[in-house]
C-alpha cells in the first residue's frame, strides 16, 4: 500500500484547523463522544496537554504526504504499559476529506505505530452500533468486535449501543 498520509506530533500552528474540527457538530453525531462547544482558548490549553502530558495519551495530526496539509487527527487513550494495550480514541477526518479511504490509512498507521513501537499486545474501542462505515473500517484493519455494551453512550436526546473492539498485536 502506498501511503498517502503520514502522521506528526500536534504543534501550536495546529489550533485554528483543530477548533474548527472539534466544534463541527457532523463530527460528533455517529460518535462515543459528547459534543461540546470549545473556544480556541480552551483548545490551545488542550493542545499543549496533548504535546506535553503525553504518557497515557497520544494525539497525532494526519496529513497529506502531497503539500503536507493536515486532514484530521487519531488518538489512543488509556494506554497501559503493565498490561500493554491502549484504547483506540478514534479519528476525526475533516469533511472535505472523508469518504476517501483516509480514515482506514490512518488507523493502520496508528496500530502499526503502537504494535510495533510501543510494544502493545491489543488496542481497544468502542464504536456506535449505528455507524456502519466505522465499524466496516475498523474490521477492514482487522478489529474484531467482542461484544455489544448495551446504552453505552447518551447523546441527542437518547441511548446508543455500541461494540467493543479488539485487536490484538498478533492479528496486525
Amino acid at each position: 500500500m502506498v501511503n498517502k498520509l503520514y502522521l506528526r506530533a500536534f504543534e501550536y500552528e495546529d489550533l485554528e484547523f483543530i477548533n474548527n474540527l472539534r466544534n463541527d457538530v457532523e463530527n460528533y453525531q455517529l460518535t462515543c463522544g459528547n459534543k461540546y462547544y470549545i473556544s480556541s482558548v480552551r483548545d490551545k490549553k488542550w493542545i499543549e496537554d496533548k504535546i506535553f502530558n503525553n504518557y497515557n495519551q497520544l494525539y497525532l495530526m494526519l496529513c497529506k504526504r502531497d503539500g503536507n496539509a493536515p486532514i484530521g487527527y487519531v488518538a489512543v487513550t488509556n494506554i497501559d504499559y503493565i498490561n500493554r494495550k491502549a484504547q483506540y480514541g478514534g479519528i476525526v477526518i475533516s469533511k472535505e476529506n472523508s469518504g476517501k479511504g483516509y480514515g482506514t490509512e490512518a488507523t493502520s498507521l496508528l496500530l502499526e505505530h503502537f504494535f510495533e513501537e510501543f510494544g502493545l499486545n491489543m488496542i481497544y474501542g468502542y464504536w456506535r452500533e449505528d455507524h456502519k462505515a466505522s465499524i466496516r473500517m475498523a474490521e477492514k484493519v482487522g478489529f474484531k468486535i467482542d461484544g455489544l455494551v448495551r446504552d453505552y453512550v447518551y447523546k441527542q436526546g437518547r441511548f446508543y449501543n455500541a461494540y467493543i473492539m479488539t485487536m490484538l498485536n498478533n492479528d496486525f
